[in-house]
């Protein structure tokens, strides 16, 4: 599986994109109704049990738009916090602060929210031996963010793009003739390992014989499942998919499989409740 994704390298058009967004012309609320040249002493703050995600990345707003910026870190990616725990403290002027304000706390609730979400996950299939992967199933833009969240979380990275696995999936499969033809076809054209999306027993065994490098089990229960682990034995790694929660989760986990990946950590994750509030100077 992938290496944590390196977020912190390619985030200025990111955060370029954020503010011009978000900012526009400039913050004509905190320009009109904040005098020029106060300071403002934050904390941001956890208002709920969560896992920390995007602090260092939050963070970059706020150092836009205030070089000066004194910012002080209690926590660290990846923490579990409980509520009322301040995350960091920031003492800058206050209208640069309350400009950068929503989008410092946006990615930082939503990615804490994934991180936090992957937790629960992973904790309910701990002490099966799986590792929880997540998808391609992220926002637009936000992907990296997002893959990072959930190496917070506990979880792995899957593929990053299209561009550095090969995943066989069953259109694929339909178009090239069969799943002996696709993976002759990706064998000849990439040196890539290659995974196949199998929605049987005998496309399973097809792949197998073709020479897949790893296959993915597509919504099949906990007993298709271990047929299929005592079928492959252990000869490659094997991934479940496919409508999995946090109620069905534990029993495809105990199946055998090596992987469970899961959509929902980064498409359906509620963002955390953070605040960044007024604090008396010390």
């Amino acid at each position: 599986m992938k290496q944590q994704p390196d977020i912190l390298s390619t985030l200025n058009d990111f955060v370029d994109r954020i503010l011009a967004e978000d900012v526009g012309t400039g913050d004509v609320t905190s320009n009109t109704v904040v005098p020029e040249g106060i300071i403002f002493h934050a904390a941001m703050a956890a208002r709920e049990p969560l896992i920390v995600a995007g602090l260092p990345v939050a963070i970059e707003f706020i150092k836009r738009l205030a070089p000066e910026a004194k910012i002080e870190f209690c926590v660290e990616d990846g923490e579990f916090v409980e509520t009322g725990t301040v995350l960091c403290r920031i003492e800058a002027p206050a209208r640069a602060l309350l400009t950068a304000e929503r989008p410092t706390l946006n990615i930082l609730q939503h990615m804490s929210g994934i991180a936090t979400l992957t937790r629960e996950y992973v904790d309910a299939i701990a002490g099966t031996g799986t590792v929880l992967l997540d998808t391609r199933k992220t926002t637009p833009g936000l992907r990296m963010l997002e893959k990072y969240a959930v190496t917070m979380g506990g979880g792995q990275n899957h593929r990053i793009g299209l561009f550095d696995a090969v995943l066989i999936k069953d259109n694929h499969i339909a178009l090239a003739g069969g799943v002996p033809q696709a993976v002759a076809s990706a064998k000849a054209g990439t040196d890539l390992k290659i995974e196949v999306e199998c929605d049987t027993l005998e496309q399973a065994a097809e792949a197998i014989e073709a020479g897949a490098d790893m296959l993915l089990l597509d919504n099949m229960g906990p007993d298709v499942l271990r047929e299929a682990v005592a079928m492959i034995g252990g000869r490659i790694p094997l991934e479940a998919s496919g409508g999995i929660n946090l109620q069905t989760i534990r029993p495809i986990a105990e199946t055998g499989v090596d992987y469970i990946s899961v959509g929902r950590i980064t498409q359906s994750a509620p963002a955390m409740d953070i605040g960044m509030d007024f604090e008396a100077a010390k």
